[in-house]
């Protein structure tokens, strides 16, 4: 038996690794099975709480103009649930995800905001408009945190956000709120709520304790968004078909 040197033996293996790649282009294209993204599965409010929730940012950013708008990719919601999934399984999620609320008909619910609530991020003061958390909405969250659990993934990176060539970075308090997003924020520790926006601590301070007047808003709907700095929903990835459910005959 001639003895070739080995990488003359190895030759026809690398050749038909090369042509299954070739005839199966998706091999070469698929993302690795661990890739994440930060997903937050929300619910969206209706025009009350809306124009309320801008009214608190243009307060915000009165005092602290570099903070963020409600805008277009900072959009005004309710976080039910904030995890790492695989990417490969975001398909999978949103099935799971449009099944609960299909059971649970979250659409047209009325809740009630007690008040204005905080959390120290990076030495700034994230604000938002607190819910009080209904019996509902602890059902669902428990709902979806079940459906979505098989799916994710602990440790993301800023590389599982959305983020952009002039902020490329995500903070180190986003990063550690979604990986422990259960327990801290599921359960009796839900503290449902519609974020408004950055400022000083001393201004959210102020802001907390100053007197609130109570309002009712309804659930207008409900999505999976992508994402970004300071937990904000920035992309839309999948939306719920609001359908009501047809009374029996």
């Amino acid at each position: 038996m001639y003895n070739y040197p080995l990488r003359i033996r190895l030759a026809p293996l690398l050749l038909v690794a090369l042509l299954v790649t070739l005839a199966n282009p998706s091999i070469a294209s698929e993302p690795a099975i661990n890739e994440l993204t930060a997903i937050d599965v929300l619910l969206l409010p209706d025009p009350t709480m809306i124009e309320l929730a801008k009214a608190a940012n243009a307060r915000l950013r009165a005092s602290y103009p570099q903070g963020f708008a409600l805008d277009a990719t900072h959009h005004p919601h309710i976080t039910l649930l904030q995890r790492y999934v695989r990417t490969n399984d975001l398909d999978a999620v949103y099935t799971e995800v449009e099944r609960v609320l299909n059971r649970e008909q979250p659409a047209g619910w009325e809740l009630e905001a007690t008040g204005y609530y905080y959390l120290n991020f990076d030495n700034m003061g994230l604000a938002g408009i607190v819910i009080h958390p209904t019996p509902q909405l602890l059902r669902l969250q428990q709902a979806i945190i079940e459906v979505v659990e098989p799916y994710t993934e602990p440790d993301g990176t800023a590389a599982a956000y959305v983020t952009t060539p002039e902020h490329p970075g995500i903070n180190e308090p986003t990063l550690k709120y979604v990986n422990t997003f259960i327990p801290e924020r599921s359960g009796k520790n839900f503290n449902p709520h519609v974020t408004v926006g950055v400022g000083s601590l001393d201004f959210v301070q102020k802001m907390k304790a100053a007197p609130f007047d109570k309002f009712k808003f309804k659930v207008a709907g409900a999505a999976v968004f992508h994402l970004g700095d300071d937990g904000t929903a920035q992309k839309q990835l999948w939306a719920w078909k609001v359908h009501t459910k047809q009374p029996a005959p």
